[in-house]
């Protein structure tokens, strides 16, 4: 059973609900005919304004609205094969005529719709002036360069590498300003 398209469960069923008015019911049961039902359900007299203020208040016990909805299924009808198998012949050439009906059919008269012609997307063209890219040099960890050489002006406390092979980066300066050496060498 199902009561505004939410299935409730399987009669005889009991359910809650809130508001009240029109309420679609709909039971389905193998060998019977589906029944569809718009029941409209009042509200009883002690929910009607005014009498619903008076109802919670000076009565002291709870009212409870209990509504006993009965239906009759009718058995499920076998159609004939004959017959089910001479309604779908007749709609199938309904709806042959009607395709045929619309593809001679001339175009409707109107003002014409023109549809824009599509072009295939192609890559843009690069700009005239794109930025350089940056310069080796410039990419360095320390900007500034050298005047005579180009090498690199290192910070002060940090000294070069000593020798090819030997480190891997600048050496930094102990506080007491002497270059560390390694004891391998």
């Amino acid at each position: 059973m199902y009561v505004d398209d939410y299935e409730i469960g399987a009669t005889p069923v009991s359910t809650n609900f809130v508001h009240y008015g029109t309420r679609r019911i709909r039971i389905a049961k193998d060998g019977y005919e589906t029944l569809t039902v718009e029941q409209p359900i009042p509200a009883p007299w002690y929910q009607v304004p005014p009498l619903d203020f008076f109802a919670e208040t000076v009565i002291p016990v709870e009212i409870r609205d209990h509504r006993t909805l009965n239906y009759q299924l009718a058995p499920q009808r076998v159609v004939p094969p004959d017959q089910l198998r001479g309604r779908a012949e007749d709609l199938r050439a309904r709806a042959n005529m009607a395709s045929a009906a619309v593809a001679a059919s001339p175009p409707a008269s109107g003002p014409a719709v023109q549809t824009p012609a599509v072009t295939p997307l192609q890559p843009a063209a690069p700009p005239a002036a794109w930025p350089a890219p940056p310069s080796a040099s410039s990419q360095g960890v320390y900007p500034d360069q050298g005047p005579a050489t180009g090498a690199p002006t290192l910070p002060p406390g940090i000294l070069p590498p000593s020798g090819a092979g030997r480190g891997a980066g600048p050496q930094t300066l102990p506080p007491g300003g002497t270059p560390l050496r390694s004891s391998g060498t």
